[in-house]
């Protein structure tokens, strides 16, 4: 039954209880139809509260029935303690009562539903002053799950903790899943599909996050201020949002730094075996690639082109894109190059 059907059965029973009852009552069809109109803006009202209230998170709405109970405890201790007694013979005592609950009892409900909207559970390490044992929260965002390394990294074991998703990280995801553009919309169903492998693996805790920040429309200052606020790291791919999440104080562990520390070692006059795949910028150059994707530049292996050749490091270049290696055929190699053992 759908949620319309029962809002009309709703105000049907109500509109109708409400004549029943009036007519009851009163014993007049007239004032019966007062009881109707009764009935109806009160079932009106209800229907009206109900689809304002499930706007809001589950969160606000215990907090502000947390705040509003606790609201009316201390409105009537005030007025019974304080104001009763100095004012009942100038103003009466049923006045008050009325005034003080609903003046401190909005004001419960308010804060604490503002409050309360703001909670979460990972707050709790800044009342205790320490973390949860094994929570430890990373943040993801967009670009390094729909890069997809971090969930070959999370099943070797080598990072643990939680790692939290923002419902805003989550909704662009689903943008660009959407899209009209048909690469964009490959990589956001391929985000979509890292973040349902991560949260089927068995030993890692995977949660979504309703912390959201209106009045910040930037996606990466989201993530920083989220990162802040549950004292997290930020896991990217994203050089940008590295750099600005280190200028305020946020720890970021950056994928690509990850996969550069890890590429292997290759000093100046080390040899190796590659298969020469394209031809390079400069005359005569030759391309080709490690395993992990590393570029090297062989001098003079243009004419060597699909074929397997060995060659000798001359040097290494690091850029913030990556690593190039730069080489010679072997054969050609400088006088006092020293080659590895097993050439």
């Amino acid at each position: 039954m759908g949620t319309t059907t029962l809002r009309i059965i709703l105000i049907l029973i109500c509109s109708t209880g409400g004549y029943y009852i009036a007519y009851e009552f009163l014993s007049s069809v007239y004032l019966a139809l007062w009881g109707l109109i009764a009935g109806l803006s009160i079932s009106t009202l209800v229907v009206f509260l109900e689809y304002s209230i499930v706007k809001y998170p589950l969160r606000a709405i215990v907090g502000g029935c947390i705040g509003l109970i606790s609201g009316l405890i201390a409105a009537n201790l005030f007025s019974y303690v304080f104001l009763v007694g100095l004012l009942e013979e100038r103003i009466p005592s049923l006045l008050v009562h009325i005034l003080t609950n609903c003046i401190i009892g909005y004001l419960g409900l308010k804060i604490g539903s503002k409050k309360g909207g703001e909670f979460h559970i990972s707050d709790s390490t800044m009342i205790f002053g320490k973390k949860p044992r094994g929570e430890n929260p990373k943040i993801l965002d967009t670009s390094v799950i729909i890069d997809g390394r971090i969930a070959d990294i999370c099943e070797t074991g080598f990072i643990e903790g939680t790692f939290i998703v923002p419902q805003f990280i989550l909704q662009e995801l689903q943008h660009i899943a959407d899209s009209s553009d048909s690469t964009k919309r490959i990589r956001g169903r391929r985000g979509l599909d890292i973040l349902n492998k991560m949260q089927k693996q068995v030993d890692l805790d995977v949660k979504i996050s309703e912390h959201d920040f209106p009045k910040i429309k930037d996606v990466d200052t989201k993530l920083v201020a989220l990162a802040k606020k549950l004292n997290a790291k930020v896991i990217t791919n994203d050089y940008n949002l590295n750099k600005v999440a280190e200028l305020q104080g946020v720890f970021v562990l950056n994928i690509n730094q990850l996969a550069n520390a890890l590429k292997p070692v290759v000093l100046p006059s080390e040899s190796m075996n590659v298969r020469i795949l394209k031809e390079g910028k400069e005359l005569g150059q030759g391309v080709a690639y490690l395993d992990d994707g590393t570029m090297v530049v062989v001098d003079n292996a243009k004419r060597h082109m699909g074929k397997n050749v060995d060659v000798t490091v001359t040097s290494v270049l690091q850029t913030t894109a990556g690593r190039m290696i730069f080489t010679v055929l072997r054969d050609e190699a400088p006088d006092g190059f020293v080659h590895n053992l097993g050439y």
